[in-house]
């Protein structure tokens, strides 16, 4: 799944001494300033480990059905992008990522 994901121009970790290492699909591997580069994704990893219990951080045992977590993460993410179209329409009316499955 990762490897079929569009490639990025850039790529941006903190300086942990692994990432050196990694092969980045022709993309630029830099080091981080601060957290203005990756808090987005971490914010975004965050919400996936909240609202999917399989990816939670409970222990290091993670999924081993890769179909069952691509269908896990389809349906979260058309939960999660009909949540944020009714967030625009409707600004004043809250509303859950659940209650758009």
């Amino acid at each position: 799944m990762v490897d079929d994901a569009p490639k990025a121009k850039r790529y941006y970790s903190d300086a942990f001494e692994v990432y050196d290492h990694l092969w980045y699909h022709w993309g630029v591997y830099e080091v981080s300033e601060g957290k203005r580069d990756t808090y987005s994704v971490e914010a975004d990893n965050a919400e996936l480990r909240h609202y999917l219990a399989r990816l939670a951080r409970r222990s290091r045992c993670f999924s081993r059905c890769p179909k069952a977590l691509k269908a896990a993460l389809k349906l979260f993410m058309y939960c999660f992008n009909r949540g944020q179209l009714h967030k625009q329409r409707f600004p004043n009316y809250s509303a859950h990522v659940f209650q758009f499955a």
